[in-house]
This record gives C-alpha cells, structure tokens and sequence, in this order.
C-alpha cells in the first residue's frame, strides 16, 4: 500500500489547461514541454512513490555499467508500476496528464498503453536516437509518451532532445534503440536540414512527444540519477495493427494480449484513462 495523501490526489485528478497555440506547436514540432504541471509538493511525492518502486524491481541491480551493452547502459527500466502500488496506479492513471494528452492528440479520450519509469544512473551512458512507435503495432499516429521527470534536470543530467517537425518525415523508422540507430538517425536528421533541440527541464514540467517523433538524451555525467516516470497514451479507439517485426509482435504480447488484429485495443491493461 502507498497511500495517495488528499492535497496530492486532488492535484492529479484536476484538470490542466492546454491552449489553442500549446496544441499548434505540438502538431507542428511532434512534441512540447509543458511546465508547471505539479506543484514542488506532489512531485516530491510521486518521485518518493516512484523512486521506492524502482529500487526494489530493477533489473539491473548488481550488473556494472561496464558489462552492459548501449540499451542497458542507457537507463534502468521497470514497466507497469501502476499495478505494482497504489500511489503509482494514481500517478499513471492521473486524469490530469491523461487530459493534456486527449487535448494534444486532438481524439475523444485516451487509453494507456503502458507506462515505465526510465532512471538514467549516475556516470549513465546516452540514449540512442530512435522512434517509439516502431516498437508499437498501432493502426494510427494517434499515440504519445507523457516523459514526467522527478526533478529538475539540467543538460548535464541527460534531458530528452528533439528533432522537430520528425513525425512528418519518415527517418529511421525501422530501426530499434542502438549505435546504428544514433549513427543513421544522426545523419538522416542532418542531410533534412532538421537541427536537435535540447533544453533542461524545470521542476514539475513535462513533456509529451508524439511515436513518431525522433528524440534521444546524453549521458549522466552527474553524480545523480536523472529519474524520470513515463506514461504511454493512445486513443481510446486505437486498433491493433497486424505487428511488423519482432518487437510489435513481442509488445502485443506484453501490452495488449486479448486484443485481436484490427480490433480496439480494450484489454484490461489499457483502461481509457479520460474521455470527453
């Protein structure tokens, strides 16, 4: 049990206003920052709640940076921490985060697809330029990872960077997160004209980026870990897509099993988490 205190269970449940020109730049750009989301408070909380679940379900405990390849070196990854307590079932399925995503994907309402915290360690190594939907069998575009950092998270502690306007090209999209995704994406970005945008996070914005948008993070060069909760969110009429390779089939698996090809993907795992 992690029980939601009052003031921060009301915090996310309440709603968020997106505005006209919030909605523009994320059409245009494949992504936004958007600060202020929680209160110094609540985050504080959701990082306790989080970082306590992390620690007790990481893979990678014991396994020294210098043995693992660029994907393991990249960050600690845990998946479905909402079924894992209840504080972190009240974050991933906060209606808040989940409205901003409904009023940025434009749809009628939301369903998670999954959600994972991604803690990059201390002296931790760069996440490769990649494209999230490739790993997703989704019939649509209509999808989006809320990337909600703990703290703030200056350059040096690895903030997510952007190539803008990418979920209109179609670059890299058949390539896993690794070196030669960095190597191919890094170039193909370049010869398009498209310039990286990195910038740190304040304390308590988010940011939402499209399955198609290209983005990456440099290393943790700090002595602390950069840690960050995501929650994926695809619209609540998604259809399963007949999967393309490994991985989409491995994630249909993993994230939506009851679900048929060309069906909604209204397994008991992907519950709609706002709808208008």
């Amino acid at each position: 049990m992690n029980v939601v205190p009052a003031d921060v269970a009301a915090e996310l449940e309440a709603p968020f206003l997106v505005t006209d020109d919030q909605r523009r730049r994320f059409r245009e750009q494949g992504y936004l920052k958007v600060p202020g989301v929680f209160s110094a408070a609540t985050l504080a909380w959701i990082d306790g709640t989080i970082s306590r679940l992390v620690e007790t379900n990481n893979p990678l405990a014991g396994v020294p940076m210098e043995s693992r390849d660029t994907y393991g070196k990249a960050f600690i990854q845990v998946f479905n921490l909402w079924l894992k307590s209840d504080g972190a079932r009240a974050v991933s399925l906060s209606r808040r985060l989940a409205g901003i995503a409904t009023a940025l994907l434009g749809t009628a309402g939301v369903r998670m697809w999954h959600d994972q915290a991604l803690f990059k360690e201390p002296g931790g190594g760069f996440t490769p330029w990649h494209a999230d939907q490739q790993y997703w069998p989704m019939a649509s575009a209509l999808c989006a990872t809320a990337w909600i950092p703990l703290h703030a998270v200056p350059l040096e502690r690895g903030p997510l960077s952007f190539a803008p306007g990418s979920h209109l090209k179609r670059i890299g999209r058949d390539l896993v997160i690794s070196d030669e995704s960095e190597r191919l994406i890094r170039e193909a970005i370049a010869a398009d004209g498209i310039t990286e945008v990195i910038e740190p996070y304040a304390a308590g914005e988010v940011s939402f980026h499209l399955g198609w948008t290209l983005h990456r993070a440099g290393p943790n060069t700090t002595t602390e870990a950069r840690r960050v909760h995501t929650v994926i969110y695809m619209d609540e009429a998604m259809r399963l897509a007949q999967p393309k390779n490994a991985s989409q089939e491995a994630d249909h698996r993993a994230w939506t099993p009851s679900t048929g090809v060309g069906e909604v993907m209204a397994d008991p795992l992907n519950p709609v988490l706002h709808s208008a």
